[in-house]
């Protein structure tokens, strides 16, 4: 089973997958995790990648595809894949499907939370006054918030003409959301 978790910043996605993670052994594939291990490691991807950081660019489509190809080979006989933080574009997620279907494989089900965008600027603001912590800051997660939007929404249609999208809300509790997300997996 391969999924997405689908949802602005601060909707709950690296909570859910974790769970996912803990409760069914799927490997999830944070690209910017991703990122940071291959920068760290030292290899010849990974050079490739720090240069580009360093020098403020973003890494391209084609190495962040190179580096999920990666995990898959070296999580063989993982029972499924969480992709958490890509893909943003439709350019990505048919750069996606593409690597995916050359090894067999495809995204299965993408889980759309659905949120209330002013209800996370209050959770977001409230979580920077009581904790401070500086990727919390409003101003800036309005901007992140602000680009989700104008970058991911072409994605949905993409998936729902592939009717691929179960949508679950995002607002509810933890418990609420997971025991949807699990409905939606168990219904594919």
């Amino acid at each position: 089973m391969n999924l997405i978790l689908f949802g602005p910043p601060a909707a709950g996605k690296g909570t859910q997958a974790k769970r996912l993670t803990a409760e069914r052994g799927y490997v999830q594939l944070s690209t910017g995790d991703m990122l940071r291990a291959a920068r760290k490691s030292g290899s010849e991807l990974g050079n490739k990648v720090a240069a580009i950081m360093d020098g403020g660019s973003l890494v391209s489509d084609e190495i962040v595809i190179e580096l999920i190809e990666d995990a898959l080979a070296q999580n063989k006989g993982a029972p499924g894949f969480i992709f958490d933080g890509f893909p943003r574009t439709v350019a990505q997620a048919e750069a996606l499907d593409a690597m995916l279907a050359k090894h067999g494989q495809q995204i299965d089900c993408v889980i759309r939370l659905e949120v209330d965008p002013q209800q996370l600027m209050n959770r977001i603001a409230k979580r920077f006054a009581e904790e401070g912590r500086a990727d919390d800051n409003p101003d800036a997660y309005k901007v992140r918030l602000d680009a989700y939007f104008a970058q991911t929404a072409p994605l949905v249609p993409y998936y729902e003409q592939q009717r691929k999208i179960r949508s679950v809300d995002g607002m509810a509790d933890v418990e609420t959301v997971a025991r949807a997300i699990a409905a939606a997996i168990d219904a594919r």
